[in-house]
């Protein structure tokens, strides 16, 4: 009462806008406080799919409170993002296995849940729309799992097929997106519907396709298999199984006594065993075929040897020369070659504990019976060469005692010339041996050749050797009787020569005292019986 009611009226009045302010910033707050919680309950909803109903307490609208409330939605939209974000990589992924295995997948996701087939707006993120995502993904991965180790099987098939039966390239590019794949991981098969129902049937169809004729043409098969294994042996020099010929091989399929893809299965194991060792003999064989080659040519070089025109000119002989240069060169390798073949075969043996066969003998037999045939060849060409010596004595001995026999040399100029006669320079004309044999002499060119004659000609032809002749110009007695004495110094060098004046007759008994082996002297009666002849059946001539 003692108060101006002036002062209170104007109090009032100063209260009351500061009044409305409040009541102003209250319903504000407020507000504030309802958006968040608004915004808290909707997310809570999407993610626990139920309502927590919160009130509002507005005896507590503090800031620090609203700060509160802010980040308990910070932290529920950060869970809501990363639940989103897993259901999309799950749907990603959902999608990629339904690709593969040909399935749809919208029609997957809607069997799932309806809120994932959402294709805008909120999708569900649910704790339970997750978990069945997530099951269903693991379902498809079983189902994929299960449907890849199908496919590779009929890959496997596929390609054992496709080399059993040669199947063209053409056919096999069909299935070339199953074959390429038969090593491949889960992760690494991505291609749309190579897992499919659809596709895995045409595969398994294609199979058993190939499967059947396979049945019709297994005879075939064998066949060439076992032909291709023979191919093999023949090219390495190996001999193959006898138990496994091909006409026991037909035999048993007709008779049904064996398994076509048994006996398959067990020629494809012999070819593989067979290549292995071919691979281990591959030196030996080029080293064999070096050594063939210089046998081959070895045989040719003999021949050419042996050929008494090979000196003639003519169309080819310059290379048949150099060829026959090459060949010495290549035949004077051989026992370094044989040797060096040798050794590696032994090596060979000893590494692997089992012979080394050509053709099914033993290489190291065929190696010592060349030896021994490069031997005897050896022995026999040097028995040839000391006959052709003894011989060559033999005749000179003879014509010391009987006379020159006319040279081949001599005989053929003599004909061309016919300026010459054969027993000298001078026709008619007859040699005495120390006046001892005085009896005229004939001609031995003028008296027609007889067979003996014809033999004698040839054997001395043939030895290499020419015949000494008395005719030529300038030879005497003493020079022929020297080297007689040389000659048989060389084939009796522990016996002392016998020395003789010259110009004195030769006696048989010093004749049969140069101990020349039973061959020669069997050719020395067959070539005095020779002049005896020629001497009776002739007509002499006097000067």
């Amino acid at each position: 009462s003692d108060q101006d009611p002036r002062s209170l009226k104007e109090e009032l009045g100063a209260i009351l806008p500061e009044l409305e302010e409040m009541k102003k910033r209250k319903s504000e707050r407020k507000n504030q406080f309802i958006e968040v919680l608004e915004k808290i309950q909707r997310i809570q909803m999407e993610i626990y799919a139920t309502s927590f109903k919160t009130v509002l307490d507005e005896t507590d609208l503090s800031l620090r409170k609203l700060e509160e409330l802010h980040v308990q939605l910070q932290a529920l939209e950060k869970e809501k993002s990363d639940r989103l974000k897993t259901v999309l990589d799950q749907r990603s992924t959902l999608s990629s296995l339904c690709l593969v295995l040909g399935m749809d997948f919208n029609d997957t996701v809607h069997d799932i849940d309806l809120g994932l087939a959402e294709t805008e707006g909120t999708k569900s993120i649910s704790d339970d729309s997750i978990g069945r995502l997530a099951a269903a993904i693991e379902g498809l991965h079983e189902v994929k799992i299960e449907r890849m180790q199908r496919i590779k099987e009929l890959a496997s098939s596929l390609l054992e097929l496709w080399n059993l039966m040669d199947t063209p390239l053409e056919e096999q590019q069909i299935f070339q997106s199953v074959t390429c794949n038969i090593a491949a991981t889960e992760q690494e098969i991505t291609e749309p519907n190579l897992l499919s129902v659809e596709f895995i049937n045409h595969v398994e169809a294609e199979v058993s396709r190939l499967e059947s004729l396979k049945s019709s043409k297994m005879k075939e098969l064998v066949f060439k298999k076992r032909s291709e294994l023979e191919d093999i042996c023949r090219k390495t020099h190996l001999l193959p199984d006898s138990d496994s010929s091909l006409e026991i091989a037909m035999e048993a399929i007709e008779t049904g006594a064996i398994d076509p893809e048994s006996l398959l299965e067990q020629i494809e194991l012999q070819i593989g065993e067979v290549k292995e060792e071919a691979y281990s003999r591959k030196e030996i064989l080029e080293k064999i075929e070096k050594w063939l080659y210089a046998c081959e040519e070895e045989c040719w070089l003999e021949e050419y040897n042996n050929d008494d025109h090979r000196y003639n000119a003519g169309r080819g002989t310059h290379l048949t020369l150099k060829r026959a240069e090459k060949a010495r060169a290549l035949v004077n390798k051989l026992p370094g070659i044989v040797e060096a073949l040798t050794v590696k075969t032994i090596a060979w043996e000893n590494e692997r504990g089992t012979e080394f066969t050509y053709d099914g003998i033993r290489l190291l037999s065929m190696l010592e019976e060349y030896k021994i045939l490069r031997q005897e060849k050896e022995e026999e060409r040097r028995r040839q060469r000391d006959q052709k010596k003894l011989q060559g004595q033999l005749i000179a001995e003879q014509e010391a005692m009987f006379g020159s026999k006319p040279s081949p040399m001599k005989q053929q100029s003599g004909k061309k010339g016919g300026s010459r006669m054969s027993l000298g320079g001078a026709g008619n004309r007859r040699l005495s041996l120390g006046g001892a044999m005085h009896a005229p002499r004939t001609d031995l060119h003028s008296v027609r050749a007889t067979p003996n004659t014809r033999d004698t000609k040839k054997n001395s032809r043939d030895d290499g050797s020419s015949a000494l002749s008395f005719g030529r110009r300038g030879l005497d007695i003493t020079g022929v009787l020297a080297n007689r004495k040389q000659s048989i110094s060389e084939v009796e060098p522990s016996q002392q020569p016998i020395f003789r004046p010259p110009f004195s007759p030769i006696s048989s008994t010093e004749s049969s005292k140069s101990n020349i082996t039973t061959l020669l002297e069997d050719i020395n009666r067959q070539h005095q019986k020779t002049f005896q002849n020629t001497n009776t059946s002739a007509p002499s001539k006097s000067l």
